[in-house]
């Protein structure tokens, strides 16, 4: 799935797709400081950015080895 190539802002629902991963895993990572809570919108929606997903990539392969 390339969605994140077209779009510099990512939904929670977007990064799970494409990394593979439930909402629920995302924000028990953010609580944990696992990883850098997101920037909120207007709706105080999580937004993610490229170096958000980057980041949660990095440790789900890390956690999870994925080739």
């Amino acid at each position: 799935m390339m969605i994140h190539e077209t779009k510099k802002r990512l939904t929670i629902t977007e990064v799970t797709q494409i990394v593979g991963i439930s909402t629920k895993t995302i924000i028990r990572w953010e609580k944990m400081g696992k990883i850098r809570k997101p920037k909120r919108d207007w709706r105080s929606w999580r937004v993610y950015e490229e170096e958000d997903l980057a980041q949660i990539r990095q440790l789900h392969e890390a956690l999870f080895e994925v080739e």
